[in-house]
């Protein structure tokens, strides 16, 4: 299937690693000139050099701690200078917050500024010219809905499902969609580090009907697919990519 992505450009935050390492190599083999967005920028160069080796389009590295207080406007500015306007979005910087019930306020304005509220202000910053062009995706990288225990993220990432179904209502008219996809377990070196091998094996084989975890490339896949013109009719949408792990039916 032609995407028909080779004339598009894109940002993609938190790209060094796993899942927006994949996403932003997807979208540039597609065609896409990318803006990554990481604090290490040597591991986005080496990225990049793969990319091109490849055949794939150019992947721009920007180094910006997305926790800035003006974070949002460099970032906007940047990646406009560097591609002169923005067709596609993909928020996925953020991080889990698990927090004792007497945590202080600082480390819940900390989680709700990563997992949402940057989100929220890179993505105002961008749309003006999507409008102006009348044709824009943004794509977040949420979490799951079946929080375990008190996590700062769980509710940061609920936050985004809603600002992001109302965005939609407002803004399909300019041809620009905004959709969210929630990882199921998907393998970092995170992952790799914390849980040992034996104990991913139990969980997938009791927990995760396709048998396995998945791969940062799986997420991307649809990721690439929401970010073409083939998938202008959807949005609005929280689509998990978590081999079935999720037990709710809607």
């Amino acid at each position: 299937m032609d995407l028909d992505l080779k004339s598009r450009t894109a940002v993609v935050s938190g790209a060094s690693m796993g899942i927006g390492r994949a996403i932003a190599k997807g979208l540039a083999l597609e065609g896409v000139r990318v803006i990554a967005i990481a604090r290490r920028g040597e591991l986005i160069e080496k990225l990049a050099g793969e990319v091109k080796s490849a055949g794939g389009a150019d992947i721009v590295p920007v180094v910006q701690d997305i926790m800035q207080d003006d974070a949002a406007k460099k970032l906007a500015a940047a990646a406009l200078a560097a591609l002169g306007h923005v067709d596609i979005l993909v928020n996925n910087a953020g991080g889990s917050r698990p927090l004792p019930i007497d945590a202080p306020d600082s480390a819940w304005e900390e989680a709700i500024a990563l997992n949402f509220t940057r989100y929220r202000q890179v993505t105002h910053a961008l749309l003006p010219q999507m409008i102006e062009r009348r044709w824009g995706r943004i794509i977040n990288i949420t979490g799951k809905s079946e929080p375990e225990g008190l996590n700062a993220a769980f509710a940061a990432k609920a936050a985004v499902h809603a600002w992001a179904k109302g965005l939609s209502r407002e803004i399909g008219e300019h041809g620009i969609t905004v959709n969210c996809i929630p990882p199921g377990r998907i393998m970092s070196e995170q992952i790799r580090r914390n849980y040992p091998e034996d104990y991913r094996k139990k969980f997938a084989e009791e927990e995760i009907p396709v048998g396995y975890w998945g791969e940062p490339e799986d997420l991307a896949a649809l990721v690439v697919f929401l970010a073409s013109a083939r998938a202008r009719y959807i949005t609005g949408t929280v689509i998990p990519v978590d081999g079935g792990l999720r037990r709710y039916q809607f």
